[in-house]
């Protein structure tokens, strides 16, 4: 029985399906990829900041008294087919999906009783968008369900209100934010509850541990369901569940705690951008770097796509997310359920990153440049003559090997044409019986 402090929260034990999915999508999805300029922030930069951009993108695109609401029925998901999303989810290899069931403008993808006139169900799609796709990812694949929710939204009168009386009274939590809260986990089940948004407040104002308590006591996901720690001014990378610490964070080194990297293809937005360049959004190449860097230190690696208005998964994300899923085929073993190594990356060579796989006894290499020699020199394993094997995944031979000194060793791979290599992006050495 946990109590509502952090003291006792903290103490729960992480279940163990989140450390070994090592890989998951997020979805930043909302009323803000109907404009789909600048980013998911548009309101906020537009009405209260007033940058200059937003504002004459208004001006040359819109009528005067043209207001943010004025978006949401223009957010349509006409193309939504969650089957096709849950597929392509599938197919990135990932092993879990988060999606933004509320962002910081306020409208909510499911129907929710406490967000009058302004969530999907009453106003633009007229659809449950959290419903469907919890439907279509549950029967579809075995990805665990997840939901980000904001606990602040910036115009909300009520949370304005709170916030001029500096957070002594407390209408808009009780009133809009924890019940938001109880309804999805009770009628959505997710597995993650992925919290944001603290609105310069105290976490006392938010009730978060006596929500967290209900959460771990005697909500339906008891047992299976995985927490972050942005809960309220000063929760960030010290309470909760896993550790977020920031945006695209990625400390690499090792970490004594759980975390994840939360991080986006399109370096600049979290939400969908019309005019995005080619050059904004990260290569495979990039992300399979941030994947294996990730991993070897002992974090998730949450990445983000945006999908327009309409509800597609732009062409660009589904390449990035198949290829993913693709490297994953051949490399998996060495990223899904491992644990980090003695050391996280090589000494002697840069861009070699190792992981352990614990069932296996097996040290994984990770190198993301195919050396010009032909050799790999790798400085931190201490192979055992006559004992240690070398394995290429993908390729059926043993690899030959010599060691260097006291520490570290030589090895030869295979002369491969482009068409042989397992795989285009980071390959994986397996070193079995290694000291």
């Amino acid at each position: 029985h946990y109590e509502p402090s952090w003291g006792s929260l903290d103490a729960r034990p992480l279940p163990a399906w989140f450390d070994e999915a090592k890989f998951g999508i997020f979805i930043h999805w909302g009323v803000f990829s109907v404009p789909s300029f600048g980013s998911e922030w548009f309101w906020w930069y537009w009405q209260k900041e007033k940058r200059e951009p937003y504002v004459k993108f208004m001006e040359a695109n819109y009528p005067p008294g043209f207001s943010y609401e004025d978006f949401g029925p223009l957010f349509t998901a006409e193309f939504f087919d969650p089957n096709q999303w849950a597929d392509i989810l599938k197919a990135s290899g990932a092993k879990y999906v988060v999606l933004t069931s509320k962002h910081h403008e306020g409208f909510t993808l499911w129907g929710s009783k406490y967000s009058w006139n302004w969530n999907a169900v009453d106003v633009g799609p007229k659809r449950d968008l959290v419903a469907e796709l919890a439907t279509s990812v549950r029967s579809r694949t075995d990805l665990h369900f997840g939901l980000y929710h904001s606990l602040f939204e910036w115009f909300n009168p009520l949370f304005l209100e709170d916030a001029t009386n500096v957070f002594k009274t407390r209408k808009f939590p009780t009133s809009k934010s924890l019940p938001e809260l109880y309804e999805i986990v009770t009628k959505y089940q997710p597995e993650i509850i992925w919290s944001d948004g603290n609105g310069n407040a105290p976490d006392t104002y938010w009730n978060s541990t006596g929500f967290l308590a209900w959460l771990y006591n005697d909500s339906p996901v008891r047992d299976t369901v995985v927490t972050n720690d942005r809960w309220g001014v000063g929760s960030i990378c010290t309470h909760g569940g896993f550790y977020t610490c920031s945006d695209r964070y990625n400390p690499g080194h090792l970490l004594p705690h759980k975390w994840e990297n939360c991080m986006t293809i399109d370096k600049r937005s979290w939400g969908y951008r019309r005019n995005a360049q080619l050059d904004d959004y990260l290569t495979t190449e990039d992300l399979v770097k941030q994947l294996v860097e990730t991993v070897s230190c002992g974090g998730n690696l949450l990445m983000n796509i945006g999908p327009t208005h309409d509800g597609r998964i732009a062409v660009v994300f589904e390449e990035r997310l198949r290829q993913m899923g693709a490297w994953l085929q051949v490399n998996g073993e060495a990223i899904y359920g491992t644990k980090p190594w003695r050391a996280q990356n090589d000494t002697v060579t840069p861009e070699v990153w190792y992981t352990f796989s614990p069932k296996e006894g097996k040290v994984n290499a990770i190198f993301l440049n195919w050396p010009v020699s032909g050799t790999l020199e790798l400085g931190e394993p201490q192979a055992k003559l006559g004992e240690t094997q070398v394995k290429l995944i993908g390729y059926k031979e043993l690899l030959k090997w010599v060691a260097l000194g006291e520490k570290g060793m030589a090895i030869a791979l295979p002369q491969l044409t482009p068409k042989q290599l397992p795989c285009q992006w980071g390959w994986t050495l397996q070193l079995t019986d290694i000291n």
